[in-house]
């Protein structure tokens, strides 16, 4: 029997989805080990190799495929605990990375503090060189100036060095050379050219790029040489792939060479699954959000495609990859709660994390979270959390909301519990609304598939707040980011700077362009083991209004490309610009303007099918466990509620809520304002009651 596993590293549990050539599958969990997180990746292959009577080198030899999200180029950044870096800059440019885009994110704010860039400005050395903006050699470079700044850095003890000067994605033979000298001179150092990372107009997001992925580098290479090793130690021999940005997969080797790739890697995954679980009721949209330990990641699943983004932040500094548009605030189940300087309730962003965690985990927390929260209002089973294993201590929870949310308010505790659930709710519940307003699109109009261990719990509110009316809890929803992990492809970005009005293109240089970053992602994929008959390419047009600030990107076919049509290519930006903007200038003959195309190269892999069960009539009673007392937000007050036994439900079953269903590794809580039915997967389908025919007809047919 062959196996492969989904492997998802977060800042409260390791998440571990192993499935088999059966299509049948098995959920784990492990507490993540900050320090290494490699540590956690082997206890739960161990743990999985325990449960089927084998040492870990006996389970792994059945192995064919890891596929691993990483969490730690993410934490690097936001610690600042990357690697001491290094930028060689053009004279002049030193401080792009503090200047930025010379916009206030705060506009009316004048305390807001700059984000802090991640190379202090006495590394950031200046080169003498210039190019023009069409790539011509204004002042060459002065190879000098080259060697004194790294002399400079390698006293200074640098570990990477980042090279990006102005214009170079134009002609890139002055970061070439810069690179060449660099790499001689600090054989050891990770060094990070901007147009091998990206190689795109606009300065500030190139610096920024390519000053994080140096950040990165070293501390992402000695995590995944780490992991590797301890895999060899174990004998694995199979596939290992890492989850990037864009949800994709890629080689470890790659990812080592371009880390900056898998800064936001984590959430990635979560976009996928929600599309293969919503497709099972004949959904191409939807919207996914998963709340675990940590935060709340949420993204917007349109046409069978998650949305990207080439715009992305992380710590308020500039990644201009291609990545999944994924919002991600502060609001996981080790949340905490506190009261500002003018007496509200807030909650998180910190989180209590894996260590010490929630109080009731009895680690040493004190401090009250969301989790302490949901176990007071009855949403959790003190004995049953993660299955037993880790037994909840309600008299630890309820000490820390007294001392710390209900005494400074004047409430009671349950009170107190009552108002933290209901704060985080509508937070998550804004972060949903700005993935789809901001994208064009009414929240409505998708359902809600919710993920996460904390993420059910909540998510009956949080379509409350929306008003959406059908939510989707899948049975791995502990483990969501695992799950899309397996059944990502591989994939791969490129991006050329053409800047033109289309009416003026020259569709020989256009086509080369394409041909170009199509050679390149098709030789990459076959050194990946990717045969050419599971290849596909897309291409995307970053097109503008003339002298717009923003582009918007337009999907267009190989053969548009080819026939490189401005009229055809136009007629399609119009609509998709009002859509955003809520405008279009089409009946005024502005001119439209292309800045960058972009490829996506797509190596398809095989990935574990979802398996329907029979139909086993509505009845869900055989599932029922009990009833315990739990809040209801709506009625403001506690109710005896039935508890179901979420393994044990079956296709068809149905029932109305309020109810709690509950799993090894997560709980839904179903407000009275839902039924629920069970799909042929082992979704929980919620609905509301005036669309009832609709999803019992996708549900049961």
């Amino acid at each position: 029997m062959a196996y492969k596993i989904g492997i998802d590293v977060g800042g409260t549990f390791t998440d571990f989805l192993l499935t088999r050539d059966d299509g049948s599958s098995a959920i784990y969990k492990v507490l993540s080990t900050p320090k290494d997180p490699s540590i956690a990746t082997v206890q739960g292959i161990e743990e999985m190799a325990r449960d089927r009577g084998l040492t870990a080198e006996q389970f792994l030899s059945e192995v064919t495929t890891i596929v691993h999200g990483t969490t730690v180029t993410t934490n690097a950044t936001l610690t600042y605990s990357g690697a001491r870096t290094g930028l060689l800059t053009t004279r002049g440019l030193r401080d792009a990375l503090e200047m930025r885009r010379g916009i206030r994110e705060e506009q009316y704010n004048n305390r807001y503090p700059n984000a802090r860039p991640v190379i202090e400005r006495r590394l950031r050395l200046p080169v003498d060189e210039r190019l023009g903006a069409q790539g011509e050699v204004i002042t060459p470079l002065d190879e000098g100036s080259v060697r004194a700044a790294v002399e400079v850095l390698r006293a200074e003890g640098v570990e990477a060095v980042a090279v990006c000067f102005m214009n170079a994605y134009a002609n890139p033979a002055h970061e070439a050379r810069a690179a060449e000298l660099v790499r001689e001179l600090l054989p050891g150092a990770f060094v990070s050219v901007s147009t091998e990372v990206v190689p795109a107009i606009r300065l500030y997001d190139r610096v920024s790029t390519t000053a994080l992925n140096a950040y990165v580098g070293p501390v992402l290479r000695r995590y995944l040489e780490s992991l590797t090793r301890k895999l060899a130690d174990l004998h694995y021999r199979g596939v290992l792939l890492i989850m990037a940005s864009n949800g994709g997969v890629i080689a470890p080797e790659v990812a080592m060479d371009r880390p900056a790739t898998t800064l936001l890697s984590g959430p990635a995954g979560g976009p996928v699954a929600g599309l293969a679980f919503s497709r099972g009721q004949g959904y191409a949209d939807c919207i996914t959000c998963d709340m675990g330990g940590t935060s709340f990641d949420v993204a917007l699943v349109k046409d069978g495609k998650p949305l990207t983004t080439t715009e992305g932040d992380i710590n308020r500094l500039r990644i201009s990859l291609p990545m999944l548009d994924v919002v991600t605030i502060g609001a996981g189940g080790g949340s905490i709660g506190w009261i500002d300087e003018g007496g509200l309730l807030r909650m998180g962003p910190q989180s209590a994390g894996a260590d010490p965690g929630p109080a009731c985990y009895g680690r040493g927390g004190t401090r009250p979270t969301c989790t302490d929260a949901d176990l007071l209002l009855g949403y959790l089973d003190p004995a049953f959390f993660a299955g037993g294993r880790i037994p909840l201590d309600v008299d630890a929870a309820r000490r820390a909301v007294d001392e710390h949310v209900a005494g400074p308010l004047g409430l009671d505790v349950d009170a107190a519990a009552a108002g933290m659930y209901e704060v985080i709710n509508v937070s998550m519940a804004a972060a949903v609304r700005e993935i789809a307003v901001n994208n064009g699109y009414d929240p409505r109009d998708f359902p809600l598939v919710t993920a996460g261990g904390a993420g059910p719990n909540h998510a009956c509110q949080i379509a409350l707040e929306l008003g959406i009316p059908v939510i989707l809890v899948p049975r791995e929803s502990s483990i969501f980011c695992a799950a899309g992990m397996l059944r990502s492809d591989l994939k791969h970005d490129f991006v050329r700077t053409y800047p033109t009005r289309l009416d003026g293109i020259d569709p020989d240089r256009f086509r080369a362009l394409c041909r170009e970053m199509r050679d390149q992602g098709l030789a990459l994929l076959a050194d990946e083991g990717i045969p050419a008959d599971r290849v596909t390419v897309g291409l995307t047009l970053d097109l503008r209004y003339l002298r717009q600030y923003h582009e918007v990107g337009i999907e267009v076919s190989w053969d548009e490309a080819e026939a490189c049509d401005p009229a055809a290519i136009a007629a399609k930006f119009h609509p998709q610009h009002d859509a955003l903007y809520g405008y279009s200038l089409e009946d005024k003959g502005t001119p439209v303007e292309l800045m960058n195309i972009r490829l996506t190269a797509i190596g398809r892999t095989d990935k574990p099918s979802l398996v329907p069960e029979p139909r086993a009539g509505e009845d869900p009673s055989p599932a029922r466990k009990g009833v315990r007392r739990a809040y209801l937000p709506g009625e403001r007050a506690f109710a005896d509620v039935v508890v179901y036994d979420g393994m044990a439900l079956r296709h068809g079953n149905r029932f109305d809520g309020p109810a709690v269903i509950e799993q090894v590794n997560t709980t839904t809580f179903v407000t009275p304002e839902f039924s629920v039915v069970v799909d042929p997967y082992g979704t929980y389908t919620l609905y509301r009651k005036e669309r009832e025919d609709e999803i019992l007809g996708r549900v049961l047919g």
